[in-house]
């Protein structure tokens, strides 16, 4: 498997997969988006601060991550960045989540990243215990503030220090 810097043609895998997670109801978007939705997403972010990072194999993509800035324009918030990742279903439970995360952490202190957090629904347990694994911690929950189905679920935030 090789993890890289992602390209504009690999955005209609990428939504592919963003997709599944929707359809699976393991993201707080629920409505599916297409490769045009998310150019703007895609463009906002570079290799050099905010990168999205692919695993492939045999030039599949089978899942990505990608860094967004927290509360863009605060320049005191600059070292903190959110991590999401999003694995294609056919593919879990084969360590892809983790290689990418790996590589996530690795360049970090190269990105000047000190601190690193994801936002996920407490009902995503997969995600927490890969988090977990990693040394990430919960930060903060945020009770009932999603509702997917009539159903309110938490979000929770886990942490890690570069």
């Amino acid at each position: 498997m090789n993890i890289r810097f992602a390209k504009r043609q690999d955005l209609p895998h990428l939504v592919e997969i963003y997709n599944q997670a929707i359809a699976a109801k393991s993201t707080a978007t629920l409505e599916l988006v297409d490769p045009e939705d998310r150019e703007s997403w895609f463009d906002g972010h570079n290799k050099d601060k905010h990168p999205i990072l692919v695993a492939e194999f045999e030039t599949k993509i089978l899942g990505y991550l990608y860094l967004s800035p927290y509360r863009a324009g605060r320049s005191a918030l600059e070292q903190t960045v959110e991590v999401s990742y999003f694995v294609d279903f056919n593919h879990h439970h084969k360590g892809i989540g983790s290689s990418l995360l790996e590589a996530c952490l690795e360049k970090c202190p190269d990105l000047g990243i000190k601190s690193l957090f994801a936002i996920l629904l407490d009902t995503n347990e997969a995600s927490i215990n890969l988090l977990k694994k990693h040394g990430f911690e919960q930060w903060a929950f945020l009770p009932d503030v999603a509702e997917i189905d009539g159903v309110e679920v938490s979000q929770v935030y886990f942490g890690r220090k570069i």
